[in-house]
């Protein structure tokens, strides 16, 4: 059996991947450029995911032939850094005690350089099964990138016992979270002087009446729909975040606008919810009228403990007990397509979006051994 990769090494790559500012609104390319350059030396063959949009791209990379095998995915992009107060640059990896700091170190580099050293292990000794890679870009602002990738990952790679994702979750089990659908309401109406208002129709009216059915909507589902214990709140929710509308105190809007979004249990459908919403208002382009358009969305996962493939991998954790995590990730896009898919990665994502972001490097050697025993074991 090959050893794991050294800590050292993957503090090494760790220091290169936060280097790359790839923040969702910048490319991601160079980074992609030096991974499938590690990937290639280390004997993998490579294929570029070229985006829709400029500058973003991702791979699939594998090792040996065939079915089988594990499948490690792994989101490029980070979020922001603006408006945060960072004790230095947040693209330079920095020690702090017994953690090392760095805008991605936890959300999601720290996997993805742990990924990147266990390849290189693996150029000298070829695993039995497949190894399989997945890098991909935007899934911060919505999992823009994986939906351009996922119909060509089991015709590229075969299709792997297991699927990981490596968000965070201190290498636990994580075998569910919720889904997400995002809303752009836009209420319509007729402008007019303020004071004559009766006579026109204000926008902001009908945005108000949205998310009063918004918040029946949550009524409903936390005293009616379905419920599962593993989260909280136990319940699909919906949730109002924005509202706009209006150019001055003196003039009735003719336009509101009201963002909002649904993340939904596995038993339940995000159209489902939108639909008991729509029919409860005015749909339509008129004065008055509500027109609701989705701008997003991710499946959940829920994922059987008892599959092979997931208590094979739970037997090689110190804590075998599966959980749900409260944040979305790209693992139900996998899912969907049919993959046995888990959650599970080193750090914890209440370190995660944070200013001085920070992981242990000791969870970074734990994870290195994971990885080891799952290719080499």
């Amino acid at each position: 059996m090959m050893s794991a990769a050294p800590t050292g090494r993957i503090v090494e790559l760790l220091r290169e991947l936060v280097a790359f500012p790839s923040v969702s609104s910048e490319t991601n390319l160079p980074l992609i450029d030096r991974a499938a350059g590690i990937l290639e030396a280390a004997g993998f063959t490579v294929t570029r995911i070229a985006a829709s949009v400029p500058g973003k791209g991702g791979l699939l990379a594998k090792l040996g032939a065939g079915d089988g095998g594990v499948l490690f995915s792994a989101h490029t992009d980070v979020v922001p850094v603006a408006g945060q107060s960072w004790s230095a640059d947040p693209f330079t990896l920095r020690p702090d005690g017994t953690r090392l700091v760095g805008r991605g170190a936890t959300d999601m580099k720290g996997f993805v350089a742990c990924v990147l050293a266990m390849a290189e292990t693996l150029a000298d000794a070829p695993p039995v099964k497949p190894v399989s890679i997945a890098l991909s870009w935007d899934e911060e602002v919505g999992c823009r990138g994986i939906p351009e990738m996922i119909d060509r990952v089991i015709p590229t790679l075969g299709r792997p016992d297991l699927c990981i994702v490596g968000e965070p979750t201190s290498l636990r089990l994580c075998l569910g979270h919720k889904g997400k659908a995002s809303y752009r309401a836009i209420c319509r109406g007729s402008a007019g002087h303020s004071a004559m208002a009766p006579h026109f129709v204000n926008a902001l009216h009908g945005a108000a009446d949205l998310i009063a059915v918004l918040r029946a909507e949550q009524d409903r589902l936390m005293h009616e729909g379905a419920r599962d214990d593993a989260y909280d709140p136990p319940c699909s929710t919906v949730h109002a975040g924005v509202m706009r509308g209006g150019v001055a105190l003196n003039i009735v809007p003719d336009t509101g606008e009201v963002l909002f979004e649904i993340r939904h249990l596995a038993a339940e459908t995000p159209e489902a919810i939108v639909s008991r919403i729509r029919s409860a208002l005015p749909e339509g382009d008129a004065p008055g009228e509500i027109r609701i358009a989705e701008t997003g969305s991710y499946p959940g996962l829920a994922t059987d403990p008892s599959l092979p493939a997931v208590q094979a991998l739970a037997a090689l954790l110190d804590d075998p007990a599966p959980i749900t995590v409260a944040y979305g990730t790209e693992a139900g896009f996998f899912a969907r397509a049919g993959l046995t898919t888990v959650v599970c990665g080193p750090g914890t994502m209440k370190d995660g979006h944070q200013p001085d972001e920070s992981i242990e490097v000791s969870e970074l050697t734990a994870c290195a051994a994971l990885l080891d025993r799952l290719v080499h074991g």
